[in-house]
C-alpha cells in the first residue's frame, strides 16, 4: 500500500506540475503565458495573463507538494480546485467523456487527489519526516471542499469583473446616434391662425367692381321716361 500510493503520489504530482509549468513558461510544449492568457480570456476570465499566472502557479505549486508529499492535503486541494474551474468553465457542458472534450480525466484527478489525502502520502515523503502526517477520511473531505469552494469563488469572482459584453468581432457595441423625427412645429402661443374663410384681396377688388357696375345699371335705369 505504501509503495503503490507513493508513486500514484509522486506520478500525479510530477505531472500536473509540468502541467502547470506549461502555462507559466511554455515548457514541455506549452503555450506559455502569453498563449494561456488568450485561452483565459476567451473562457470568460479577465485579464487573461492575471487569471493564467494564477492556474499556472496553483498547478505546479500544487503539484510540487503532492509530489514531494510535503502537506499533502493543501497540494491535492489546490489540484482539485484547478480541475473544478477546468470542469466548469470548459469541460462540463461536453459530458463526461475525453473524446468529445468531457471532463473525463479532471474527474479523476480530483479522485485520485481525494484518495491520496485520505490515504496518506505513503513513504517516503516529507510529510512524517519534517511536518506532521496528515490523512484520514476528514482531511479528505476537506481538502475536496475547500479545493471546490475556491474553484465556484475563483468563477464568481471573474464573472463580477468581466467587461463590457462584445460583437464577434471583439468590439463594444457604441451608443446609438440616431435622432428621432422631430415633431411636426405647432403654432406659437399668442397667435392663431389666418382665418381661411376671409377673402383674399384679389377676390375683395373684384366684390367690389361688381358692387360700382351695378349701382350704374340702377342709375342709367332711373334716368330712362316711363
Amino acid at each position: 500500500m505504501g509503495l503503490a500510493t507513493t508513486s500514484l503520489r509522486v506520478g500525479l504530482g510530477s505531472l500536473m506540475a509540468a502541467h502547470g509549468l506549461q502555462k507559466l513558461a511554455g515548457k514541455f510544449g506549452g503555450a506559455g503565458l502569453e498563449g494561456s492568457a488568450a485561452g483565459f480570456e476567451a473562457m470568460g476570465f479577465s485579464p487573461g495573463r492575471r487569471y493564467a499566472a494564477a492556474a499556472g502557479v496553483t498547478e505546479t505549486a500544487g503539484g510540487a507538494l503532492l509530489a514531494a508529499g510535503l502537506w499533502t492535503p493543501l497540494g491535492a486541494a489546490m489540484l482539485t480546485g484547478a480541475m473544478a474551474t477546468a470542469i466548469t468553465k470548459v469541460h462540463g457542458k461536453n459530458g463526461p467523456w475525453s473524446s468529445k472534450g468531457g471532463y473525463e480525466l479532471n474527474a479523476l484527478i480530483i479522485g485520485a487527489a481525494f484518495a491520496l489525502t485520505e490515504a496518506g502520502p505513503g513513504f517516503p515523503a516529507v510529510d512524517g519526516l519534517i511536518t506532521k502526517r496528515r490523512s484520514g477520511l476528514g482531511w479528505a473531505l476537506l481538502e475536496l471542499a475547500a479545493g471546490v469552494g475556491g474553484s465556484a469563488a475563483l468563477v464568481r469572482l471573474a464573472g463580477r469583473t468581466r467587461p463590457a459584453t462584445t460583437d464577434r468581432a471583439g468590439y463594444a457595441p457604441e451608443p446609438s446616434t440616431a435622432k428621432e423625427p422631430s415633431a411636426a412645429k405647432e403654432p406659437s402661443a399668442g397667435r392663431e391662425p389666418a382665418d381661411r374663410s376671409a377673402p383674399s384681396g384679389a377676390s375683395a377688388r373684384a366684390g367690389g367692381t361688381e358692387e360700382v357696375q351695378l349701382d350704374n345699371h340702377r342709375g342709367a335705369a332711373e334716368q330712362v321716361p316711363s
